[in-house]
């Protein structure tokens, strides 16, 4: 990744599309988990790789959890900027979609949003961000040990939903 932004701050168009191709999806659940919103959550992303592309994060620092933080901290600060609403097209949107992995889907989704906030965002930037507990510590500036001990209750707690 750090060859990728390398590329991406010599101006390599392709680079950028590929490091785009490569976080889109972990990058977007990170900030779905946090929004709540589909839309919301499009506006970041795209926030988040305008940034990238205008500017690249340093190579001394790790890319990949500079980048996750980055995503974190824009979809924090767009929730308590916002207002409640319901929109009532993204609910009827959920409606539609077809049945094959939803019901699975949505028992995942409904157990992660049981979990509280910290948690969440743990096993998210763990699993979805793919980075090393010792990341998702510094991101949330939380003693490594309570990362870990967290995430075991988390993954509990999900399990044991998910199970029954």
């Amino acid at each position: 990744m750090k060859k990728m932004l390398a590329d991406v701050r010599s101006g390599d168009i392709k680079a950028f599309e590929a490091l785009y191709e490569s976080l889109k999806t972990p990058l977007f659940t990170i900030i779905l988990r946090i929004t709540h919103d589909n839309a919301l959550s499009e506006d970041i992303l795209q926030e988040v790789f305008l940034k990238l592309y205008l500017s690249p994060p340093e190579p001394s620092v790790n890319p990949r959890a500079y980048i996750c933080r980055m995503a974190r901290n824009l979809a924090v600060d767009s929730v308590r900027k916002r207002k409640p609403t319901v929109d009532l097209e993204e609910a009827e949107n959920h409606l539609h979609h077809p049945v094959d992995n939803l019901a699975r889907k949505m028992d995942i989704e409904d157990a992660l949003q049981a979990l509280p906030n910290r948690e969440r965002q743990i096993v998210t930037l763990h699993i979805n961000g793919e980075l090393k507990f010792r990341e998702v510590a510094d991101i949330l500036s939380i003693p490594l040990g309570t990362v870990l001990w967290a995430y075991r209750k988390a993954i509990k707690q999900l399990r044991n939903t998910l199970e029954v």
